[in-house]
Order: C-alpha cells, then sequence, then structure tokens
C-alpha cells in the first residue's frame, strides 16, 4: 500500500511530516517561544532543514482552557509568517478555525486549511476551502477549548468519533468541497478523556478511519494523554516538552498503519521515524511460507491493521 497523495502537497510515497509552528503567548507546547515572527519564521525553516514536508502555522492555541483571540490579532500573527515561509518555498498549512483567517492564508501562499474545528466554527469556512481549491483538513471536534473536555463522553469512542467524522465530510463535500482535497483528523486530545483511554481507543483503531477512503492526519506530539502516561510513580505528570520519545513511538506505529502524516513539534527523530516505518512496509511481500507455514500480507499491503 503507497500512502495517498494530495493534490498540490509533497508526494514523497511515505507518510508526511508535519512540523508545528505556534506563533502564540500560551501554546501548551512551547510556551510562546515563537510568538516573535522572526523567530516563528526562523524556527519554521529548521523544521524544514529538519525533514518537515510542511509547516503548520497556527495563530490561535487551542489547548484545553484557552480562550480565543480576536481575529485581527490571528491575521496579524500568521499573515507575515506564511508571507516569509512560502517566499521561502516551504509548504505551509494555516491552523485556522476561521473563515477569513484560511482565506488570507490562502492569498499569502499557505496550500492547506487545517482546521480543527471540521467546518463547525464558522460555517464559511468550507465555501471558502471550495472555492480556494486547497486541502482541508477535516478534524474531529465538539466545541472550543474553554469546556471541550466537559463534551469528552462516549459510549463508543471509535464508532462514535468515526461517524461523527464522517456527517461532517457530508457536510463539507455539500458545500462544494472536492472529495480529492479533503484529509480526515480523529482529533486527539480534542473533547476525549485522557483517563479513559479515549485517545488510546482511536490510535489503536485507526483502521476505523483510513477505511472511510481519505488521507488521515495523526497529531499526537505532546499531548496531555503522553504526559499522563509516562508520569512519575507519585502522580507527577511528564512536562509536555519531555514527551517527544513516546511521540515518535506513536509516529512509527501510525507510520506503519497507514497515516498520511503526523503533526510534531520536534521534526528530526519523526522524520527518521516515518522512513522507518516506509522500508518495513516496502518490506512485507504480499504471501510467504516460513517453517511450512503460509502467512498472507494482504491485510498490511491492502489496508491498515489495527495496531
Amino acid at each position: 500500500m503507497t500512502t495517498a497523495a494530495v493534490p498540490g502537497l509533497p508526494e514523497p510515497g511515505r507518510c508526511l511530516v508535519m512540523g508545528v509552528v505556534n506563533v502564540t503567548p500560551d501554546s501548551f507546547s512551547d510556551g510562546g517561544a515563537w510568538f516573535d515572527p522572526e523567530k516563528a519564521i526562523r524556527h519554521g525553516l529548521d523544521l524544514v532543514a529538519e525533514g518537515a514536508d510542511i509547516v503548520d502555522v497556527g495563530g490561535e492555541s487551542t489547548r484545553p482552557g484557552a480562550q480565543r483571540v480576536t481575529e485581527e490579532e490571528e491575521l496579524r500573527r500568521v499573515v507575515p509568517v506564511i508571507e516569509a515561509l512560502v517566499a521561502e518555498n516551504v509548504p505551509v498549512s494555516v491552523d485556522t478555525m476561521r473563515a477569513e483567517v484560511a482565506e488570507a492564508a490562502v492569498n499569502a501562499g499557505a496550500r492547506l486549511v487545517n482546521d480543527v474545528s471540521g467546518g463547525l466554527a464558522d460555517p464559511d469556512m468550507p465555501r471558502v476551502v471550495a472555492a480556494a481549491g486547497v486541502p482541508y483538513v477535516v478534524m474531529h471536534w465538539r466545541g472550543h477549548s474553554h469546556d471541550m473536555q466537559t463534551r469528552a463522553v462516549y459510549t463508543d469512542v471509535v464508532r462514535e468519533v468515526r461517524d461523527e467524522l464522517s456527517h461532517r465530510v457530508d457536510a463539507v463535500l455539500g458545500e462544494g468541497v472536492d472529495p480529492s482535497m479533503i484529509v480526515l483528523d480523529p482529533g486527539l486530545g480534542f473533547a476525549k478523556n485522557p483517563e479513559t483511554g479515549h485517545n488510546w481507543s482511536l490510535l489503536a483503531h485507526l483502521d476505523a478511519f483510513t477505511s472511510l477512503g481519505y488521507p488521515v492526519l495523526v497529531g499526537a506530539s505532546r499531548k496531555g494523554f503522553l504526559t499522563r502516561l509516562l508520569a512519575e510513580p507519585d502522580g507527577t505528570r511528564r512536562p509536555f516538552g519531555e514527551c517527544d520519545d513516546a511521540t515518535v513511538a506513536i509516529t512509527s506505529l501510525v507510520a506503519a498503519a497507514g497515516a498520511w502524516c503526523v503533526r510534531v513539534h520536534r521534526v528530526r527523530p519523526n522524520a527518521d521515524a516515518v522512513r522507518v516505518a516506509a522500508a518495513m512496509r516496502a518490506a512485507r511481500p504480499v504471501s510467504y511460507s516460513y517453517d511450512g507455514a503460509s502467512y498472507d500480507g494482504a491485510s498490511y499491503d491492502n489496508g491498515s491493521p489495527r495496531l
């Protein structure tokens, strides 16, 4: 199985690596390290040098509890950074829930719109994306950051997230978005309870999402469920920035399972991981025999196995 291609974006024949540039003062993962535009631009270029295929620029924190910034402030933060990176031939995506910001970013040269609300936060977003003719990440979302964790109630998280994403896809298709431009994201950490295993269930059943027929983006990097997993014996949670090795482990697994792209903060080790996964996938025979027993590799090559 070869990795799905998305029009207008790199096609290396393996899982892509999307590097994160948060042009915010309050992101959970980097604490405003790239809030200054010049630092953000330099960081984006550094991520490309480390192996990023796409650089995702965002001007609004979506950490749990975050309050929204104004549209004007979001535009002020992201547009100069996008313009500068595009001038250096960097493939850029914009991380935004606002149609006006998405339109300005595309006009500045962004090639992809990464909307964590899947078009729910701004009903104009699908129409703007459709008119722009750029790829669109539709993420599973149940509400804004200030109260999203109160909505993390599921009977069957995999089935419900899959069904809700499928409904969002139908909605954006109805607004004119080309199906070849749609990318799905199960929304790890967004209205998912880290104490009840929601995120792990979604990762373990990635095939539930790849089976919908669209490329899948996975954003596990430095999420809260990793800080809980790696907590000290006394319960002290691992700092976000010290969860990068665990992120690399997830990258290896989801890349092997058919993810189209991983969204990460540290690029180089994740760029290594997707290449390792690609080499192992390429080495799997369709069928072989060993010690008199026959094995069929088609389940790996024609679909995405559960992890």
